[in-house]
């Protein structure tokens, strides 16, 4: 951001706002932002209070300040349950269009996992389940998990760690363990490098579907390698009626039955406690 000297209030408060909106979860030091926006302290101090009415009022998020040589200023972007269930009830229309049935029973999300607008909102949905956990980093599975656990990091100022179904040279050494598919009853690897996962890391798992959990407890092992701690998973749909080798996991959408001869399927409101 350029520095803009002697600038209105009308002006700092909407370059505030794109700075604060742009990197939700990082915290700028109050002399940072002052400096940029050209005003005093006090001045700056007025726009944040103005801002932080705004925004609760509006129900866009909250805008924190903390005190100290280390303080400065956060937003942290919120939804309301109204709007959860509105995008819940927006990503069920998508999902129950007969032509994503597959052949095998298998389910085609690929145009929606792509779709950024909906996914940086499912990321928000994610974000407000887990920013109580007090977590150090974000964690998927290549590769269609990727785009919602990106926005779910980027929506808590996390680093997104992947994890891969094998190990890469460029990545340096890694550690990988064996484990059973729920979908394909087959044993597989997943692999993470050493440098990935920093030892006592909590960390919460999201991916976009969840049938038995064979990768999920894959995923529960692996982080275990790194001394670390799994607290909480999220899925864009899970599968009713499976025998699920994990329960501690939300998930937006139920798939509560498929029939690929017919083409049918019924998809239900998913796992959610909304909100503590």
């Amino acid at each position: 951001m350029v520095t803009i000297d002697k600038i209105k209030r009308s002006e700092r408060l909407a370059l505030l706002s794109r700075m604060l909106a742009n990197s939700p979860g990082k915290l700028f030091s109050l002399s940072h932002c002052a400096q940029e926006m050209g005003c005093a302290k006090s001045s700056l101090s007025e726009d944040i209070s103005i801002l932080r009415d705004i925004f609760a009022s509006r129900k866009l998020g909250s805008v924190e300040t903390y005190a100290g040589a280390l303080g400065g200023v956060v937003y942290r972007p919120y939804i309301g349950e109204d709007e959860a269930d509105e995008l819940v009830e927006q990503l069920r229309q998508l999902v129950v269009q007969p032509e994503r049935v597959l052949p095998g029973g298998f389910l085609y999300l690929t145009d929606l996992v792509g779709n950024p607008d909906l996914m940086s909102r499912v990321g928000l949905f994610f974000a407000r389940v887990f920013q109580h956990l007090k977590l150090d980093a974000i964690l998927t599975v290549e590769t269609k998990g990727i785009p919602i656990a990106m926005m779910t990091a980027w929506t808590l100022n996390l680093p997104l760690v992947i994890v891969r179904s094998d190990s890469r040279i460029s990545e340096g050494t890694s550690v990988g363990i064996s484990y059973v598919s729920g979908t394909q009853k087959r044993v597989v690897t997943m692999s993470l490098p050493k440098r990935g996962l920093a030892k006592g890391s909590r960390v919460v798992f999201i991916d976009d579907f969840l049938r038995r959990g064979g990768t999920a407890s894959g995923v529960l092992e692996l982080v275990a390698e790194f001394e670390s701690l799994c607290v909480g998973m999220g899925f864009l749909i899970d599968i009713a009626g499976e025998d699920k080798l994990v329960h501690n996991y939300v998930s937006l959408l139920t798939l509560e039955m498929i029939d690929a001869e017919s083409r049918s399927l019924v998809v239900s409101k998913g796992r959610h406690v909304f909100f503590t």
